[in-house]
């Protein structure tokens, strides 16, 4: 018991139960892979016991440091080890990040799960509209006001010209959703211009496409409040973070086993 309030045990069992939790919250495999990363690049710091106590995790923090990982590196790795002690129950072992904030509780996301399950109902309730611009929000990052900017010429090119926050940007439309965005036009006999309008050939507006998603909410069961543009676009900026930090990881992760290699063949203690 003296133990168990010292600290907590990061065993094999437990990293697994925890990943095991992330799955059922609809967690993407790609971001389980980068969770598993990172705590086991922490239990290799860890002493034999395998016990997180008090200033662990400072420790960790400037280990890492000195090793030469990156600022955002380190913050992800702290911000997975302080999800882990929130599963545990042991927030007050948690550790400040690296760039000198506390990570926060952020308000509940829209999983990849809940994102599935809006696709399946408004497809279950035949709106193919609704159905393609879920995707369209979830799978490019496209904000609301540029729906008008997805043209017969911009499916056809596979990309979309947009600007976000003033700076113009060209967002890819992946193949799948492309073929599916080419179908829809061609089923409504959609030659040229904008997919998506009013039946008076109007722009289609926020609040418009807003309610077609929530209106499948229910059905879906997600929560209306993440039934808008704004959750999508969130789950497509979150994924693609999710991906870059896993890389980034793996790449550095990569290059230290390379130098463990060469070390063992021309450190200097090694004449």
């Amino acid at each position: 018991m003296e133990n168990m309030q010292a600290g907590v045990c990061l065993t094999q069992a437990e990293l697994e139960r925890f990943l095991s939790f992330l799955a059922e919250k609809g967690r993407s495999p790609g971001t389980i892979d980068s969770y598993r990363r990172c705590l086991t690049l922490l239990s290799r710091s860890l002493p034999s016991d395998k016990l997180i106590g008090p200033g662990t995790l400072t420790s960790w923090q400037e280990t890492l440091r000195k090793s030469g990982y990156s600022t955002a590196t380190i913050n992800m790795c702290l911000s997975v080890a302080n999800s882990f002690l929130t599963f545990q129950g042991r927030r007050e072992l948690q550790q400040i990040q690296a760039r000198g904030t506390v990570k926060r509780e952020h308000s509940p996301g829209l999983t990849r799960g809940e994102y599935l399950r809006l696709l399946q109902a408004a497809k279950s309730q035949g709106k193919a509209r609704t159905y393609l611009l879920i995707k369209l929000f979830a799978l490019t990052g496209l904000q609301v006001q540029e729906v008008c900017k997805v043209t017969v010429k911009a499916v056809s090119a596979g990309q979309i010209a947009a600007a976000a926050n003033g700076t113009n940007q060209v967002l890819r439309i992946p193949p799948c959703l492309q073929e599916e965005l080419a179908a829809f036009a061609q089923h409504q006999g959609i030659t040229s211009g904008p997919l998506f309008c009013t039946r008076n050939g109007h722009p289609l507006g926020r609040t418009n496409v807003s309610d077609s998603i929530r209106s499948l909410c229910q059905s879906a069961r997600v929560a209306p409040e993440k039934g808008n543009p704004r959750c999508l676009r969130r789950l497509y900026l979150e994924t693609q973070r999710s991906i870059q930090d896993s890389l980034q990881l793996l790449a550095e992760q990569t290059y230290d086993h390379l130098l463990e290699q060469e070390q063992l063949s021309i450190a200097w203690e090694n004449d």
